[in-house]
C-alpha cells in the first residue's frame, strides 16, 4: 500500500506550496528530491562533456551517463544498452524512427497504420511521411468506450503492404490501455515484415513494461513522465534495425572517422546521439527509476487504479447529467486519466476556476486534435493521478467542480 502522505514528503514542490492538487501528471509529473539531487550534484561535483575527456571528472560524468542507459535497458527489459537511444523526448524519438527507417522503406506502394486516438507526436510523423512518399495512411478508429475498433479483425486492417504499424500504448486523452502485445502479435502473424512502433509515454509511469513481451520493433517514453527531468527521451529498438537505419543527425560523437571523401560512423547507440547531449538529466533520470522501482510497479497500479475508481465513482454520483466523461466505464481498462466536458462551459474557464482553489488540471486539446474533431468535442477538460494524489484529492476537484458549475 502507498502512504501518500509519506510520498508527498519526497517531492519539494509540496513543502513550497502545501496545499496544491497536482491534477497534471499526464502533461509532466513531479519530482522527487532525489532527481533534483542528482542534477545539483552533476554539476557541482563533475560537470565536464562527455566521451571526450580523458580526465577524471569526464570519465565520471560518462560512466554516470552510460549507467543510466544500463539502468533504463534493464527496466524495460531490453536485450543489450546499446538498444537504448537518448533523445530530447518521446516526439523526438518517434520522430527519430520516421526520418532515419521510415524514408528507406516507405514508398507509393506502402501502406501506414496509426490511429485516431494517438498524440500528434504519434500521428503528424506517419501523416507526413505517407504524404510524402504518396503511400496510403489508415487510422483505426475508436468505439464508444474509446477502445480501438476491430481489433478483432486485424487482418481487414493490416496487409502485406503494410510497413508500419504506429500505435500508442495508453491514450492520453481516454487512458486506455490498448492490449499492444496481442495487436502486434496479431499483426505480424499477418505480415511479418511489419515494424512495430509503440508510443509508450503514458504507459511506462504507471506499470511494468517489457519489450521482449510485447514483441514490438521500437518503443519509445519520456523521462520527465516518470519523475524524471524534462528534456530526457527514450527509444528503444531492436538493434539489427538500428544497425541499418540512417543517422539522425550528423555531427560531433556520432562518428569514427571523417575524411574529405567519406564519412564512418559509430555503431548504435551513439550513431543517433549527434553533439553535447542532455548529460545532467539524464543522469538524473536513473534516479528516477530508482525512486519508481523503490515504490514497485504493482504499487503503482494498484493505487493508480483505486483511485481512479473512486473518482470516476465520484464524478458519476455527483456530477450525473453535467458533465460527460470519456473512456472506458471501467478503471482496470485504463490509467489514472480521466477526460471530460462540462455542459455549456468551455473547458479552459474549468481549469482557470479550479487553479484559483490550487487545483491543477489540463484543458484543451491535449495534442489530440484528430480525436477530439472525431468526438466531436472542441476541448475537453483532464485530471491525471499519480502516486503524490489522494482520494481527498478526488474530494476537493469534485467539490469545486459542482462549485465551478454553480458559477458559470
Amino acid at each position: 500500500m502507498i502512504n501518500v502522505n509519506q510520498i508527498k514528503k519526497d517531492f519539494p514542490i509540496f513543502q513550497h506550496d502545501p496545499s496544491l492538487v497536482y491534477l497534471d501528471s499526464c502533461a509532466t509529473s513531479l519530482k522527487p528530491k532525489q532527481v533534483i539531487d542528482k542534477i545539483v550534484e552533476y554539476y557541482s561535483q563533475y560537470c565536464a562533456n562527455i566521451m571526450r575527456g580523458i580526465y577524471k571528472i569526464s570519465e565520471k560524468a560518462t560512466e554516470e551517463y552510460e549507467d543510466t542507459r544500463k539502468v533504463v535497458a534493464e527496466f524495460i527489459n531490453a536485450y543489450k544498452p546499446e538498444e537504448i537511444i537518448f533523445t530530447r523526448n518521446t516526439t523526438e524519438s518517434i520522430n527519430l524512427v520516421a526520418y532515419a527507417l521510415g524514408r528507406q522503406i516507405i514508398d507509393s506502394d506502402s501502406e501506414v497504420i496509426t490511429s485516431i486516438m494517438e498524440h500528434h507526436s504519434n500521428f503528424i510523423p506517419w501523416q507526413q511521411l505517407a504524404f510524402e512518399n504518396a503511400a496510403l495512411l489508415k487510422v483505426i478508429d475508436v468505439d464508444e468506450e474509446g477502445c480501438l475498433k476491430n481489433m478483432d479483425r486485424l487482418e481487414q486492417i493490416v496487409t502485406k503492404k503494410t510497413k508500419i504499424l504506429a500505435l500508442t500504448y495508453v491514450s492520453n486523452v481516454f487512458g486506455t490501455i490498448n492490449p499492444i502485445k496481442e495487436i502486434v502479435r496479431k499483426a505480424k502473424k499477418i505480415n511479418p515484415q511489419i515494424i512495430t512502433v509503440i508510443d509508450a509515454a503514458q504507459a511506462v509511469p504507471h506499470f511494468k513494461v517489457d519489450v521482449q513481451n510485447l514483441g514490438c520493433d521500437f518503443l519509445a517514453f519520456s523521462s520527465h513522465k516518470m519523475f524524471g527531468p524534462t528534456g530526457v527521451g527514450v527509444l528503444w529498438g531492436r538493434y539489427d534495425l538500428l544497425e541499418k537505419m540512417y543517422p539522425f543527425q550528423y555531427g560531433g560523437e556520432m562518428i569514427e572517422e571523417v575524411t574529405l571523401e567519406k564519412s564512418v560512423f559509430q555503431k548504435p547507440p551513439h550513431k543517433y546521439e549527434a553533439g553535447t547531449p542532455n548529460i545532467a538529466d539524464v543522469i538524473a533520470f536513473k534516479e528516477a527509476i530508482f525512486y519508481l522501482k523503490q515504490i514497485g510497479a504493482d504499487n503503482v497500479r494498484t493505487h493508480e487504479k483505486n483511485l481512479t475508481y473512486y473518482a470516476l465513482k465520484r464524478l458519476n454520483e455527483e456530477l450525473l447529467g453535467k458533465i460527460k466523461i470519456f473512456g472506458p466505464r471501467k478503471a482496470d481498462d485504463r490509467v489514472g486519466v480521466i477526460s471530460f466536458s462540462v455542459s455549456g462551459v468551455h473547458p479552459h474557464d474549468i481549469a482557470q476556476f479550479l487553479d484559483e482553489k490550487n487545483i491543477a488540471i489540463r484543458a484543451g486539446y491535449h495534442c489530440a486534435m484528430p480525436l477530439h474533431f472525431f468526438l466531436n468535442e472542441g476541448a475537453t477538460a483532464r485530471v491525471s493521478f499519480q502516486v503524490y494524489n489522494s482520494e481527498e484529492d478526488v474530494d476537493k476537484l469534485v467539490e469545486e467542480l459542482k462549485e465551478a458549475i454553480r458559477t458559470f
